[in-house]
């Protein structure tokens, strides 16, 4: 891998996360700003580095992702899934580990569409005998 960067692409509910991995030293730029300054929750930031740590490459890439839509977990979720993709393609190696720990999945849960006749997608209106 002569310098070369990587594309991948993640998704998590409404959110989509573009990420170009190169190496460097670790230096993260989400949509203009740094990974602490974006995802202010240590919650998020140690989701979104856990591939790195299960693959011990923390700080070895640089990465620059552009994220839209969704809210701040989703994008959380959707970084991760992209980050995790873009360490297989630079060493396969690491698919094993990655996909032990669930990190290669798409997480396809989403909102559930509200049905006509109810105020939301399983609640009823409250039911009157008389």
């Amino acid at each position: 891998m002569a310098d070369q960067t990587i594309h991948t692409i993640g998704r998590r509910k409404e959110a989509v996360c573009r990420l170009y991995l190169k190496p460097g030293s670790g230096k993260w730029v989400v949509n203009g700003r740094t990974l602490g300054d974006y995802f202010p929750r240590p919650v998020l930031v140690s989701a979104i580095q856990q591939p790195f740590t299960a693959t011990d490459t923390l700080g070895r890439f640089d990465i620059q992702a552009n994220i839209d839509g969704g809210g701040v977990t989703g994008q959380a979720g959707a970084l991760r899934l992209a980050v995790a993709r873009a360490l297989v393609i630079v060493d396969e190696t690491h698919r094993r580990k990655l996909r032990d720990l669930g990190l290669l999945t798409r997480d396809a849960r989403a909102v559930e569409r509200k049905k006509p006749g109810r105020p939301k997608a399983r609640k009823r209106f409250q039911f009157s005998k008389r």
